[in-house]
């Protein structure tokens, strides 16, 4: 359980990154790809959420 949650984080907080990196935001008025860490943290934390929900 604690690894699955912990692989979760790991692969939202990747993908979180990687969407600020590919889609961003130019304007830098959008709140949650405007900031490489805003965007890490809250991949991360879908990425617990989804992990937590899979059995």
């Amino acid at each position: 359980m604690i690894l699955r949650l912990a692989l979760g984080v790991v692969i939202g907080g990747v993908i979180g990154y990687g969407w600020y990196r590919l889609v961003g935001c130019s304007t830098g008025t959008c709140p949650l790809t405007s900031h490489p860490v805003i965007s890490t943290v809250y991949g991360a934390v879908l990425g617990a959420v989804v992990a937590s929900s899979l059995q």
